[in-house]
């Protein structure tokens, strides 16, 4: 809340980078102190670039010379933390559809930007879409959590590269939304619209997204 109430930029800066330093490399670390506060920090950093995509665990144990199991308990307790959230693949019918991996995304949108120490206007940053699917996502999250509504979240891609950002699955119902920040032409996957008739599609750009939020 004190980044918000606080009119000041300096100020907001400040009180991101004490969250990171005070919460992540404290709080965090006293659940298990195995490795050091530049480790969260490079974990955090590489997760942060990858928004949207999948996730190999491989490579991030590579790049952070670890191994798998390290990686997987860190993000664990990462979003245990509340610090991340993560989406698995949704897999039904279709052979072709992706589940191995999940994709993980911040529950604020402020702690990525300090992570990646990267505060920039939007008519700046080259990040705009990974921020705005980050925010549209988690927001949606918190929305139905704070209503009680019982959904499951996932996103859908298959092998040949069709995907969906999120699939909200309940009360019998499967809406799948993409989204994108300014654009309004988007297609939505033959394949996922025939495989599975109770479902619908929509485009959340930011005209709609106010609507989006609203929406059972």
């Amino acid at each position: 809340p004190q980044v918000v109430a606080e009119p000041r930029t300096e100020e907001k800066l400040h009180h991101l980078i004490s969250i990171i330093k005070g919460y992540l490399l404290k709080d965090v670390l006293q659940i298990d102190g195995n490795k050091d506060g530049k480790f969260i920090l490079s974990l955090l950093r590489l997760i942060a670039f990858q928004i949207g995509n999948d996730v190999s665990y491989n490579e991030l144990a590579m790049q952070l010379g670890v191994n798998v199991r390290t990686v997987q308990r860190y993000l664990t307790l990462l979003e245990k933390s509340f610090v991340l959230f993560s989406l698995p693949g949704f897999s039904r019918n279709l052979r072709k559809e992706y589940s191995k991996t999940p994709r993980y995304f911040y529950w604020d949108n402020g702690i990525r930007n300090a992570v990646i120490a990267n505060f920039n206007s939007l008519e700046k940053r080259d990040d705009i879409g990974r921020l705005w699917e980050n925010y549209c996502i988690s927001e949606r999250l918190k929305r139905n959590s704070y209503l009680d509504e019982d959904k499951k979240y996932y996103f859908w891609r298959t092998y040949d590269k069709k995907e969906i950002d999120l699939i909200e699955e309940g009360n019998g119902k499967i809406n799948a939304f993409e989204f994108k920040w300014k654009e309004n032409k988007s297609k939505a996957p033959k394949e996922f619209l025939n495989t599975y008739s109770n479902s619908s599609y929509e485009i959340i750009n930011n005209e709609t997204f106010y609507t989006f939020l609203e929406r059972k």
